[in-house]
Order: structure tokens, then sequence, then C-alpha cells
């Protein structure tokens, strides 16, 4: 579904990306982890079209995007969760939920994507007119994730969802995402210091060490990797 072809990202001198290739497949839940200033968050704001690569190429469903503005890159069904929520902290959850739907102007399936992120996250209906900035770290999360369902994607992007986060709700995001991803067959992309939980949930892993693929395969064989154990996983 979505194609990284020697993609590389920098920032003046500084390689911020060098030369990673990745594949995803259709229905999957796959992660990206590293420590800070792997590159992690550059790959999916190149992805989204935020940030302009220095070479390679991004394909979405057999299509090249890697010029594509950001608008254009959601309207083709790729949405991504950006790291810190980046909710409109002035404007109220039911506000922050339509943006989510900007590009869209059938006003049924509007209703039924609203109804389905409250069917997902019912505290996001209790708080629908409470003010986005007012609510606890990890409801605003919840809303991040609510707003990009808004948009109808196939493909979503999260980047940090249990960053500042309560530590019994990172446990309730990490089992909505899996939720998403099995009843709407929504392909999700997670970047994730928690090492544990996005092996846990995913069923393949690309491990990023200063802008490069350092290590990758199936989630299973990653957690039981001995240098992921001693970098990542405490032991």
């Amino acid at each position: 579904m979505l194609t990284v072809s020697n993609l590389s990202v920098a920032y003046g001198a500084i390689k911020a990306v060098n030369n990673i290739s990745f594949e995803i497949p259709a229905g999957a839940i796959v992660t990206l982890i590293g420590g800070n200033g792997a590159g992690k968050t550059t790959t999916l704001q190149t992805i989204s079209g935020l940030v302009r690569p220095a070479a390679g190429t991004i394909r979405f469903k057999d299509e090249d995007i890697t010029r594509l503005a950001p608008h254009k890159i959601v309207a083709r069904g790729l949405c991504q969760v950006p790291e810190g929520r980046m909710v409109f902290a002035n404007l109220s959850v039911a506000e922050n939920l339509a943006l989510g739907s900007y590009l869209h102007r059938d006003t049924d399936q509007i209703a039924r994507s609203l109804n389905y992120v409250f069917g997902i996250f019912p505290r996001l209906k209790e708080r629908i007119k409470q003010t986005a900035g007012t609510l606890s770290g990890g409801e605003q999360q919840m809303l991040a994730i609510g707003r990009a369902l808004m948009s109808r994607p196939t493909f979503l992007m999260l980047d940090e969802p249990s960053l500042g986060i309560a530590p019994r709700l990172v446990t309730t995001i990490f089992e909505k995402i899996v939720e998403i991803n099995r009843e709407q067959g929504i392909t999700i992309l997670l970047v994730e210091q928690n090492a544990h939980l996005a092996l846990e949930i995913s069923s393949h892993a690309y491990v990023l060490e200063t802008g490069q693929v350092a290590v990758a395969g199936p989630s299973s064989d990653l957690r039981n990797d001995p240098r992921l154990k001693a970098a990542y996983l405490g032991g």
C-alpha cells in the first residue's frame, strides 16, 4: 500500500533521514521504533508532504505522492496524527472533529463517521462541547485520532500516541488502535518509543538509528532480538 524507496531528508547540512526504504502492506500495523533523533517523525512528515525529501520516492496505492501537497495526500486516504496531538486548543471537541472532515461534503457520511468516532471513543461524545485545551492528555489523543478518522482514511500514521499520557490510558489507546485496524481495515504506520507496546500490536517493525534502517523484521522476532532488548526493551 505504501512504498518508500531510497528516501533522504536533510535540514541544511544535517541528514535526518539517509536513504531508507520500506514497504507497508494493506491492512497491516507496522511500527518504526528508535531513539530520539533517529528520523522517525521526519519520515512521517515527509510521507505526509509536510517536509520535502532531498532524494527518493514515496508511492501510495501505486501513485507517486512524493511531491504532492499535504491536503491532496489526505484526500487520497493517507492521514497523520501528529506527535503532541496538536488539537486546536481553543475550539470545542465538536469543532475539532468537524475540521477533520473538511475535504468531504456528504453530510450523511460525515454523520456516520462521527458516530463511528463516538463509538470508539465515547468519552469524546461526553465532552462534545468542551474546549479541547481543557481535556486530559489521553482525551486529547483520542480527539486527535478521532479528528483523523473523520477524514475517512485508508492509511493512518500515528506519531508517539503514548507520549504524555497516563499509563492507564495508554493501554486503552493501543487497544483502540488495534480495533480501528481490525474493524475498519485501516492500515497503520506507528511511530512509538514504547517499543514493548509497539512490537506487541504490530506485525512488522523497522528500527531507525541515525536516519537509517538498522534492523527490520517480524515484530515477534524483534521482541526477542538481543540487540533490541538491550537498546529499547530494558534488558
